[in-house]
């Protein structure tokens, strides 16, 4: 799921005069054609297909710019196919036929609600990655925030912060380790070791342990 996140409902155009509220939606053609040519080579490599989240059946000048850009992005993009979907029809094909989807770009409120939502699908935010990337410059970082609720008690699971260091190898071209990252997570998961918001018992300090461990053994096959 990449979501163009500059812009939109986060760009913090707000104002009050304490009876009324507004926020401005910011959508501009260079951020999403921006973004949009980031979804289209990234489904380049996977299995050629974009689906162009919006709503500009409401949204008509906001998401009817976004949509505009994304489709004449496509343009460039001849071997990749190019769909577009409302975002309250993509929310629920997203729990009913997540398989259908490989690449979903979308604005910045729209993406983040939504990639929350897939996040459920394979476990929670304690499994779930993520990546601001830039034209030049990247950052990776958990979706999750810093949990201070249970801070110092042990139960938080590291291993969406693991797959966020994956995230960043396969930026610097890293695949082999960043491969070797996800095995490790993966084969500690199928031993059972899990953090209490999978059902498990065992400690941020077990699972960081775990993975170490296993990812040892894979960076040595």
């Amino acid at each position: 799921i990449l979501r163009e996140n500059s812009e939109g409902l986060y760009a913090g155009r707000e104002r009050s005069d304490g009876d009324a509220a507004v926020t401005e939606r910011v959508i501009t053609r260079a951020a999403s054609e921006r973004i949009a040519r980031m979804a289209f080579r990234l489904a380049g490599q996977r299995r050629r297909l974009v689906t162009i989240v919006h709503k500009a059946n409401v949204l008509r000048a906001t998401c009817g710019l976004f949509r505009e850009a994304a489709f004449a992005v496509a343009t460039e993009f001849p071997k990749v196919r190019a769909e577009e979907l409302l975002v309250d029809t993509t929310a629920m094909r997203l729990i009913t036929h997540p398989e259908r989807f490989d690449v979903i770009v979308t604005t910045n409120l729209f993406g983040d609600i939504l990639s929350d939502e897939a996040a459920a699908l394979v476990g929670g935010l304690g499994l779930a990655p993520s990546g601001n990337v830039g034209d030049k410059h990247a950052i990776f970082e958990p979706v999750h925030g810093s949990a201070p609720d249970i801070a110092g008690r042990g139960i938080a699971n590291p291993m969406a912060t693991f797959l966020a260091v994956a995230m960043l190898l396969e930026y610097l071209g890293q695949d082999d380790v960043a491969g070797c990252v996800r095995a490790a997570i993966q084969g500690v998961l199928r031993e059972g070791s899990r953090t209490p918001d999978l059902g498990g018992t065992a400690t941020t300090a077990e699972i960081t342990t775990a993975v170490i461990a296993q990812l040892g053994r894979e960076l040595t096959l």
